[in-house]
């Protein structure tokens, strides 16, 4: 009896109040691993897709250095592409004050477009390195030069230049967008220049550049016919920055109120050009509106001229806020000038009869 309550006692251990837990199975653990990887994978899909249709949504993100250009490209461009005009309509191309916003707009662009010819020289240079981005960069895709695109440059010096001869630019007359004609291949350029950066809308490009260019030869065509009974009409202009304006209009450039590019003209030079228009006969004085006025009013009108101030870019007047209402606002207005001035001398003609 002894024995058995001794061998009772080793082989039956004391149990415990406490249930004991059950070992995971392995099809338990299998499922949620299963689990986790669908939710993993679907987060990760979700990733994709989202980051792709931002991708796709994204606009082209075009920095011009002037206005002219940012009108073209947004006609071309469309919803497809987000624009920004470094210089605004009514300063002076040559000298833009440089500003950090301004780096930061080039930083961030896809593509800029830019005059060329130097026209732009002291200031864009500096902010394109500024930016730090490759894919403006000289000879990148994202970097183009308007100036490429003209076929006919005017005033391409031949002869060796110096700081003596004024503002010379060494690859020609730089202000080739006031000749309205070279809207067409500045826009076919652009449209080439999107359809590499983003071909998948190179079909919408094709459609918007052809009905810019169709819309602006019935515009060139309409301001062809506004100008003609004026055409060989001698002018004198500030700057020689209607040259292709004039190329265009055949007009006949006699005199500039600067002796020699950027120069500012001294009181005997204006004595002389006075004279000179008063034996010519010339009609009007033309200046850009970022250009001192005091001057050539004064010589206009000493010299029995009409004064005129034009804008010689978009954003150079309220209301001028396309390619096309530039020159609207251009030819309206020097036909009204030449128009009362040939009234005028209608009159005074009739009157000493």
């Amino acid at each position: 009896m002894k024995m058995r309550k001794i061998f009772k006692f080793v082989i039956t251990p004391k149990l415990h109040n406490k249930p004991v837990r059950p070992e995971k199975s392995a099809i338990s653990r299998t499922i949620k691993a299963i689990l986790n990887c669908f939710w993993i994978s679907l987060l990760v899909t979700a990733i994709f897709l989202s980051t792709y249709a931002s991708e796709s949504l994204a606009k082209v993100r075009v920095v011009s250095s002037v206005p002219n250009f940012a009108s073209i490209a947004e006609e071309i461009g469309g919803d497809k592409v987000e624009v920004k005009s470094i210089a605004k309509g009514y300063e002076d191309p040559h000298f833009v004050s440089p500003k950090p916003s301004y780096i930061l707009l080039l930083n961030k662009a896809d593509l800029v477009l830019y005059n060329g010819l130097d026209l732009e020289i002291g200031w864009l240079p500096p902010l394109i390195t500024g930016a730090r981005n490759s894919k403006i960069l000289t000879g990148a895709l994202g970097n183009l030069d308007c100036s490429t695109l003209i076929p006919t440059i005017l005033e391409v010096p031949t002869t060796k230049i110096d700081r003596s001869m004024g503002d010379i630019h060494p690859g020609g007359n730089p202000h080739y967008m006031l000749d309205p004609r070279n809207g067409i291949p500045v826009a076919k350029g652009i449209a080439d220049r999107l359809k590499e950066i983003d071909p998948e809308n190179a079909s919408y490009y094709d459609e918007r550049l052809r009905d810019f260019v169709g819309h602006l030869n019935v515009k060139i065509k309409e301001w062809d016919h506004k100008l003609a009974p004026y055409k060989g009409a001698e002018i004198v202009t500030y700057h020689k920055g209607w040259v292709y304006f004039s190329n265009w209009a055949d007009f006949k450039e006699v005199g500039y109120i600067e002796p020699k590019p950027g120069i500012p003209p001294s009181p005997s030079y204006v004595a002389e050009l006075i004279r000179r228009i008063q034996q010519m006969n010339v009609k009007l004085v033309i200046a850009e509106s970022y250009y001192p006025q005091k001057t050539p009013a004064l010589i206009a009108e000493k010299a029995g001229a009409s004064f005129l101030t034009l804008p010689a870019s978009v954003g150079g007047r309220d209301g001028i806020n396309t390619y096309y209402d530039l020159f609207d606002v251009i030819v309206g207005d020097i036909k009204s000038k030449l128009a009362n001035t040939k009234e005028a001398v209608k009159s005074s003609n009739l009157a000493g009869g």
